[in-house]
């Protein structure tokens, strides 16, 4: 058992979950204690943040606890700080949060919410948007803490971000050609005058935009999706889902029907990108919401009855 210091480092031996192996290895600590040095970013393996406890671990790997925490994280019931340094904030939003302002709403957004909170680090301190998440989406965002270092992360998209994934609940269940459950949308997203995102198979028409999909689990009416994006188009999930006829749950904007959870089930699970000063790999996880998995069941205990 390593010293309570700093930081511990522990190399893995064997395969293992990574819960399992912090029960371990740390022998002191409660259950709930791990659990928490997991909940608030207190575990890293090969350096990554990790908070899944399911996390598989391999000879090998280095895992590191950090035992004492960092900045204090913003107190708010709709959004949560996962990573804060110097340059970036990451944090998770809840659905129904605007990521910044509109000609209607200015207050109650992402942007305002960690502006009011840096400000209150150090008044002369501001935020800078780096990508967006729609209203009804739910998940991971990344914020600037100057100007630089968004233009650094904007301008290198494409280099700098390593993967985003995203979980969502279709009406439906996608039929492939080999049965796989997995498929890839590409179309040319266009944009009206009343702010509405249209899929177009003419090059001519809009912007390229390519989604992967894979079906991870099925009630009768609904499944459970992981998408993977090569571009990042706005509304680009919904619209390209509509497209094939399996729309997300909840999108009433974009097809869908109002669910018995009352929101838009899609939600942004993985982010991971190159920090832009230190150069190292991050890498951030959020669970599926308990939502998506109640709706199957709902609509399972539906069926049956």
């Amino acid at each position: 058992m390593p010293k309570k210091q700093k930081i511990s480092t522990i190399p893995v031996s064997e395969e293992s979950l990574l819960m399992d192996f912090l029960i371990v290895k740390l022998q002191d600590q409660s259950r709930n204690k791990i659990k928490s040095l997991l909940a608030h970013q207190q575990v890293l393996v090969n350096r990554r943040v990790i908070r899944q406890f399911d996390h598989l671990i391999k000879p090998g790997d280095d895992v590191s606890i950090l035992w004492t925490k960092g900045k204090q994280s913003l107190n708010h019931p709709r959004l949560k700080i996962l990573f804060e340094d110097k340059d970036l904030i990451v944090v998770e939003k809840a659905a129904g949060l605007l990521s910044i302002g509109t000609a209607k709403e200015r207050s109650k957004t992402a942007y305002s919410i960690l502006s009011e909170y840096v400000k209150k680090q150090h008044p002369g301190n501001k935020i800078f948007v780096v990508h967006r998440l729609d209203r009804e989406t739910s998940g991971i965002m990344l914020f600037a803490k100057n100007q630089d270092i968004q233009s650094l992360m904007q301008n290198n998209w494409r280099f700098a971000v390593n993967q985003r994934k995203y979980l969502g609940v279709l009406e439906g269940i996608p039929q492939t050609g080999d049965g796989s459950g997995q498929g890839t949308v590409i179309s040319y997203l266009w944009e009206s005058k009343a702010l509405i995102v249209y899929a177009s198979s003419n090059p001519e028409d809009g912007l390229k935009a390519i989604t992967h999909y894979k079906v991870l689990k099925s009630s009768e009416h609904y499944s459970i999706a992981e998408f993977r994006l090569d571009t990042g188009r706005k509304n680009q999930i919904r619209v390209q889902m509509n497209s094939i006829g399996y729309p997300i749950a909840g999108d009433l904007k974009y097809g869908g029907h109002p669910s018995p959870i009352k929101r838009m089930a899609l939600h942004a699970c993985v982010l991971a990108f190159t920090h832009p000063v230190s150069g190292e790999q991050m890498l951030f996880e959020s669970e599926i919401p308990k939502e998506f998995n109640r709706l199957l069941a709902l609509d399972s205990k539906n069926t049956d009855q």
